[in-house]
């Protein structure tokens, strides 16, 4: 099998195939484009997303926090607590974990998120230093079961550029070769992207507003991240391409390793599917955050359109960042 997420053919019939016990007090269960996991605890919810590292070796314990609590605030929920699971091969330093730890809590610390607990252990059952991280958040029942599905002609406001986490990545992880090719300012740039990948600010705006889903776009891109939308609410999409804003950097990498932006790993770009697409986008743009009308829900088909042009919206595959970095 190819590296990168499961597609959602083989997780439809390997995993979720085998997921058999329900409990009441378990209100959202595994699905495709659904990241948490909902528990009912009366009044309130309890709200849990988990998510590995794999993509890079940099700044793993800053990355995995926040890309953990990206799920947790794409359901409007406030994360609370941390849980951090660290797999490191023989021959792992003690700095070198020191930094992983030091990494993840001024992460926590910009997010206010206190880690709870964990597991940290040297094995031969990886060859590189494997992060995975789960946060937990608390929520109003209500409020968090009114941002589950996506209504027929929801706009979709996508916050910031495509591909953001994975021009950083490849940024850090290629800094020498991109800079014998591309400019160097360029390049320290497109490494600093990583400082936006938390979706807290709009997320909360987002909530405050009011909407009706929330979708961190991350393996399979921002075109990945529209399908699973439109997927787990059995409805439509029509994704207006040539709309979709990539950055200076993004592109001009991307051009040079010849991958698509649009199916780059993209953690923090926010996804909104809204009825209240002006209030909404004046809002983001008053804090200072892009917001861009990149589609709309509809009853059925799922599209791009480009210009005059119009062709089947395919459902993510292996996200191109495995194309140009090798684990």
């Amino acid at each position: 099998m190819q590296p990168g997420k499961l597609p959602n053919e083989l997780m439809a019939e390997i995993v979720f195939s085998n997921i058999r016990v329900k409990r009441d007090e378990v209100l959202v269960f595994p699905q495709v484009g659904m990241d948490c996991g909902v528990i009912d605890f009366g009044e309130d919810v309890c709200v849990l997303s988990t998510d590995p590292i794999t993509g890079t070796s940099s700044d793993i314990g800053w990355l995995g926090v926040h890309i953990a609590c990206n799920d947790v605030i794409a359901a409007g929920v406030e994360p609370l607590g941390l849980m951090l699971t660290i797999m490191a091969p023989p021959g792992t330093t003690e700095s070198e974990l020191y930094e992983i730890m030091s990494q993840a809590d001024k992460a926590s610390e910009e997010l206010n998120v206190a880690i709870v607990g964990g597991h940290t252990e040297i094995t031969p059952a990886v060859t590189r230093t494997v992060l995975s991280t789960t946060a937990i958040g608390k929520a109003k029942k209500s409020r968090v079961m009114n941002m589950l599905t996506v209504k027929s002609g929801d706009y979709i406001i996508m916050t910031k550029t495509a591909g953001l986490e994975g021009t950083a990545i490849i940024a850090t992880e290629r800094e020498d070769e991109l800079k014998k090719h591309l400019d160097s300012e360029l390049v320290e740039r497109a490494k600093n992207m990583i400082k936006d990948i938390s979706v807290l600010k709009e997320g909360e705006i987002a909530v405050r507003v009011g909407v009706n889903r929330m979708h961190d776009a991350t393996e399979g891109g921002v075109l990945g991240a529209l399908w699973e939308m439109a997927d787990s609410s059995g409805l439509g999409i029509e994704v207006y391409g040539d709309k979709i804003p990539v950055a200076e950097e993004t592109r001009a990498i991307c051009d040079y390793l010849k991958i698509n932006p649009l199916r780059l790993i993209s953690s923090g770009c926010l996804l909104i599917a809204t009825s209240e697409k002006k209030l909404l986008s004046e809002e983001l743009k008053k804090e200072g955050i892009k917001a861009t009308v990149v589609g709309r829900i509809v009853k059925k088909g799922r599209y791009i359109k480009s210009g005059t042009l119009k062709f089947p919206l395919e459902p993510p595959k292996s996200d191109e960042l495995y194309k140009v970095i090798t684990n």
